[in-house]
C-alpha cells in the first residue's frame, strides 16, 4: 500500500519547485478525513463521492484521473486505519487553526451533500473537530454555514 500511495504522489503530484513531501501526505490525510465523513453513516451516495471530488479538485487542483486515484487511496486508507490518529495527527501538527477550521467546514458541506446530514455523520464531524483541536463555536459556526450554504443552493 506505501509503494502505491508513494507512486501515486511521484506520478501525479509531485512537482519538486512547489511542494514538500508533508504536503502531499497532507493531501491524502485531508481526503482521509473527508471519506471518514462519507462513511460514517454506512451508506456512500453517489452525491457525496461527487461533492468529495469536486472539493477535492477545487483544493489541490487536480485533474480528474488524479483525484480518483487520490479518493481510492483515501479510501483504502480509511478502510485500513485502526483509528484516526495518524490523519489527524498531521494535520494538526502542519495545519494552522484556520486551516483545521476550513477542514471541519468541508466536512459539513459533504455531510449535506445528500441533502440531510446523518446523526452519524454529525457525531464523527464533532469527534474529528474535537480532535483537531476546532473550537465548539467554530464547529456550530461551520455547520450553520452549511445549512445556510444548502438553503441558497
Amino acid at each position: 500500500m506505501l509503494a502505491t500511495i508513494q507512486q501515486f504522489f511521484q506520478r501525479t503530484l509531485a512537482q519538486p519547485d512547489q511542494r514538500e513531501d508533508r504536503t502531499l501526505t497532507l493531501e491524502l490525510a485531508s481526503a482521509a478525513l473527508l471519506c471518514e465523513v462519507v462513511r460514517a453513516d454506512y451508506h456512500t451516495s453517489e452525491a457525496e463521492l461527487d461533492a468529495l471530488r469536486d472539493m477535492l479538485i477545487q483544493r489541490y487542483h487536480l485533474d480528474d484521473p488524479a483525484v480518483e486515484e487520490l479518493m481510492s487511496l483515501a479510501r483504502q486508507e480509511v478502510e485500513d486505519a485502526v483509528d484516526h490518529y495518524q490523519f489527524v495527527s498531521l494535520v494538526k501538527e502542519h495545519y494552522d487553526y484556520d486551516q483545521r477550521f476550513e477542514l471541519v467546514a468541508l466536512m459539513w458541506r459533504l455531510a449535506w451533500a445528500d441533502g440531510s446530514v446523518d446523526p452519524l455523520e454529525e457525531h464523527r464531524i464533532r469527534r474529528l473537530a474535537d480532535l483537531l483541536h476546532v473550537d465548539h463555536r467554530d464547529f456550530i459556526r461551520a455547520k450553520l454555514q452549511a445549512e445556510e450554504s444548502r438553503g441558497e443552493s
